[in-house]
This record gives C-alpha cells, sequence and structure tokens, in this order.
C-alpha cells in the first residue's frame, strides 16, 4: 500500500457529518447548507445547447490533451481576460485542458515530485488537496501559515534553508477560505523565490471570476510571469475551472496553462492516467470559455449575497469582511469554531464549515484556521439572508 494513505486526513465534510451525529437540529426551520462551496447558479444555456448538439460525440475516444478548439478558446480567454499580448499564450504549447482543477493539482505532484523526501509548500488555511497530493507523491507538505492581515503566505518568514528543499509551491489566489488576492508585488516576490530556489509554482486560480469590486479583478500567475520578463512561463502553471466561474461543477473540466516544458510532462504522465474528457464536454467548454455574460451575471449575484450577509452580520461576529474575491465570508467565531458550528446546526439547522477542518497545526501550537468559520453564500439571495439572521439570531442568545 502506498505509505501516505496513512497519512491522509479525512475530508473537511466527512469530519463536518461526523459533528452532527451527536445531536440534531432542535427547529422546524428548513436547513440551510453554507458550508459546501457548490454552486447552485442555472447551468449557462451555451453549456447546455452545446451539450445537446454534441451529445452523439460520446461514441468516441477522447484524445488526453484535448481538442484544439478546446484549447484555442481556451488561449483566447487567457489572452482577454488577462491583457497578454496576442499569441504569448499558444494553444499547442502552454495549455492542457483536464477534468476540473482538483484531478489536475492532485496528478501535477505526481508528475513533478523527483525522488528523495522534498517539501510541497501550501498555505495554511487550504484546499486539502494539496496536503493529500504531497503525502500520496511521497513528499513532506509544508504548511505555510496564512498572515491574518494579507490573507496569504507571509512568504519572508520562511528561512533559506527552507526553501532550498521546497520542490512545488501552491499558491490559491483567489484564497479559499480567507478571499485574498494577490497583488503585482506579492507575484513579484514569489517569482523571485522561484528563480533563486528552483521550485515549481502550482498557482489554483479557480476562483478569480467572482471577485466583489467589478474595477479590481484579480490577476494572473502567467500576466506577472510576462511582466516580469518570463514570456514561456519557466516554472510557472495556472489551474483553471469552470466550476465556479461557470457554474457547471458536474461538467469535470478546466485547464492548466504556463511552462510548456510542464505541461509537456503533464500530458505524458496523463496519457497514462487515463482522465481526458468526454467530447461533449469539451464542446460546453469551449462554448462556456467563449462567453462572459453568463459570469457577469452569476458574479454580481454573488457580490450582493456576500455584502448583504455580511451588513446583518457585521457586530455580531468579528472579522466580517466582504472578500476581494470567491463566496466565502471567514468570521471569527465567539466560542471553538467546531462547536460553534455543531450549536448552530442544532440550534438553527444552518451549517457553516469550521476553520480548523481547513487547516493544521503549526509547530507553535498555532492554528491559523481555528476560532474562525467558512459561510459560502451559494443559496439564492433570501435564503442567504434568511441564513444570516438565523445565524445573528444564535449569536445574541438563541440556543436550544
Amino acid at each position: 500500500m502506498n505509505r501516505g494513505l496513512a497519512e491522509l486526513h479525512p475530508y473537511p465534510f466527512e469530519r463536518m457529518a461526523r459533528l452532527k451525529t451527536a445531536g440534531r437540529p432542535c427547529t422546524g426551520a428548513s436547513e440551510i447548507d453554507l458550508g459546501i462551496g457548490e454552486p447552485q447558479e442555472p447551468v449557462p444555456e451555451p453549456v447546455a445547447n452545446a451539450l445537446r448538439e454534441h451529445l452523439p460525440l460520446i461514441g468516441r475516444y477522447p484524445s488526453t490533451r484535448g481538442t484544439e478548439r478546446l484549447r484555442t478558446a481556451i488561449a483566447e480567454w487567457l489572452t482577454r481576460r488577462f491583457a497578454l499580448p496576442s499569441g504569448v499564450v499558444h494553444p499547442g504549447h502552454h495549455v492542457l485542458p483536464v477534468a476540473g482543477t482538483r484531478e489536475a493539482l492532485f496528478a501535477i505532484a505526481q508528475t513533478v515530485v523527483g525522488r528523495g523526501r522534498p517539501y510541497i509548500a501550501m498555505p495554511n488555511p487550504f484546499y486539502q488537496i494539496y496536503e493529500g497530493a504531497a503525502l500520496l507523491s511521497g513528499a513532506r507538505p509544508l504548511h505555510l501559515p496564512v498572515d491574518p492581515q494579507r490573507g496569504l503566505p507571509a512568504l519572508e518568514r520562511i528561512a533559506p534553508e527552507t526553501w532550498s528543499d521546497i520542490q512545488l509551491l501552491y499558491l490559491n489566489s483567489p484564497a479559499n477560505p480567507t478571499g485574498a488576492v494577490a497583488d503585482a508585488a506579492y507575484y513579484a516576490q514569489l517569482l523571485e523565490l522561484s528563480e533563486r530556489y528552483g521550485f515549481i509554482i502550482a498557482a489554483d486560480e479557480c476562483y478569480s471570476e467572482l471577485y466583489t469590486d467589478e474595477a479590481a479583478p484579480p490577476d494572473s500567475l502567467l500576466h506577472a510571469c510576462h511582466a516580469a520578463g518570463y514570456p514561456d512561463f519557466k516554472r510557472c502553471l495556472v489551474f483553471q475551472s469552470l466550476s465556479k466561474r461557470s457554474s457547471v461543477p458536474g461538467l469535470r473540466s478546466g485547464f492548466v496553462a504556463g511552462d510548456p516544458g510542464l505541461i509537456h510532462a503533464f500530458s505524458r504522465y496523463r496519457t497514462y492516467q487515463g482522465c481526458a474528457q468526454p467530447l461533449p464536454h469539451q464542446e460546453a467548454a469551449a462554448a462556456a470559455w467563449a462567453d462572459e455574460a453568463h459570469v457577469q451575471q452569476t458574479r454580481r449575484r454573488y457580490a450582493e449575497r456576500l455584502r448583504r450577509m455580511a451588513a446583518i452580520l457585521d457586530g455580531v461576529l468579528e472579522d466580517v469582511r466582504v472578500p476581494a474575491a470567491t463566496f466565502y465570508l471567514w468570521p471569527r467565531t465567539p466560542i471553538d469554531d467546531a462547536d460553534f458550528a455543531r450549536q448552530l446546526w442544532e440550534a438553527e439547522n444552518v451549517t457553516v464549515l469550521p476553520g480548523s477542518f481547513l487547516s493544521r497545526a503549526q509547530a507553535d501550537g498555532h492554528d491559523p484556521g481555528a476560532g474562525r468559520v467558512r459561510i459560502a453564500a451559494v443559496p439564492d439571495l433570501e435564503t442567504c439572508e434568511e441564513a444570516a439572521q438565523r445565524i445573528k439570531r444564535f449569536v445574541e442568545g438563541r440556543l436550544c
């Protein structure tokens, strides 16, 4: 057996299910689940139409590298969205469609980790796939504590000897769960460290289109690379998905883009892994990347929910901020985060995710996710407002 299997932690939602087994809601109110960040928006019409039109293609094998039409749609989207010069992103050299970012973020570690026991660095709190990828590739996960003010790992606190042992670093911007966004200075600092120590950057950007200020869309590592003088995106990969942008998590469609040498190696790995997307899915994905109207509408709905929920909870919970991006609130709790989540569910039938389920205690004993909860504003506006009112009522003293 793979020795890393014994080191895997239970997934956050598995832990949440266990937390609920000790009790039950004592209210007749309907359940509101703000724990899982699963979009509940309507499927965009261009995606649905493409799936219907191209369903007969299900009878053909897809190639691992994806269709030229899909790779071209992705390259054109990256060029438009991040103001890259025409031709900088080549569909054949820089782009690889994948079966969602989860599959690709996990598999990239299996592709690039060499011999020995190098570090794979990741933010803390984090998306648990990063940790699982490290453990099952034979590497050591290195949890980088997130600066509470910046919402991203404090890179300057990492010792030089530690950087020398890092082979892969996961960057999550916009960040789940903090909602923080890396700026140009942060990208420049990270790129300089990568150049100095030789580690690969895997930038998880799947929330890049869910921002709350239309005048401040998040940047991409690809744009930062080009601006810094790395036109071929040396040692850099970005991971994108349609799950959040286009509200189609069941389509299992995303892409990896960046360093052509890494793209070639990853494509070779995935040829054996066997995760090529069905051809109807690829046609639907190409239609999704070509359409921005549905994304703009979805983004505005999320922003409105976050603002309305934050307004209700302001002064009720600490550190209630409308994030720069994502669809999460990340407030502090007045009691232990797991106790808060359990008691809230029992009292008001509202599920939120304890922050400590998304983090690990550091060597000094500090757990950067403890004492917070992640609240996913994924139901409709009315339901989100109702959930916020129930949370307010619970905090103000309405316990069972």
